[in-house]
């Protein structure tokens, strides 16, 4: 009996004989049905990612220092023009591929840009236009849903 420690939502486990995957082999004759495995990892390895230059780790896994987009930006950082260095997968269920996070890395990331007074105006009015109806030509107070095209009080009169 064998025993290893294996790292579950940052606690370490002891496992109890481990079996390497090289040694288990199908039973003759069984055929497998169903290529997801029970944590609902896809069934693309680990290793591999879209990118072959890039580390993958599992989710909650990924070495201090690297962060996602959202990350950097609740710490005031950018990007700043630098390659993805790994990519973080969380698994799905019912067989579906992971959701793929690109991380960064911190000490490279730089400032956000403040926001101008010119940034700002343009936003405002981006969004403004996002709110107006192309056929009443009022201000909703919410953006209008790209599927309708227009206002749903608008999309809900009656076509003549």
């Amino acid at each position: 009996m064998t025993y290893a420690a294996t790292r579950i939502l940052g606690r370490v486990i002891p496992a109890l004989s481990v079996v390497p995957r090289a040694e288990h082999q199908q039973p003759a004759g069984l055929t497998r049905l169903n290529t997801s495995t029970t944590s609902g990892f896809s069934p693309r390895p680990l290793s591999e990612s879209a990118n072959p230059l890039v580390s993958v780790y599992r989710w909650r896994l990924a070495p201090d220092g690297l962060a996602t987009r959202r990350q950097l930006r609740a710490l005031g950082l950018r990007p700043g023009g630098q390659d993805v260095v790994a990519e973080l997968h969380r698994p799905r269920r019912r067989g579906r591929g992971p959701l793929v996070a690109y991380l960064y890395r911190v000490e490279h990331a730089r400032p956000v840009r403040p926001m101008t007074p010119g940034r700002a105006a343009a936003l405002a009015a981006a969004m403004r236009a996002r709110r107006t109806c192309p056929t009443c030509r009022t201000d909703v107070g919410y953006c209008i849903p790209r599927s309708l095209g227009m206002c749903v009080p608008c999309h809900d009169l009656p076509q003549s």
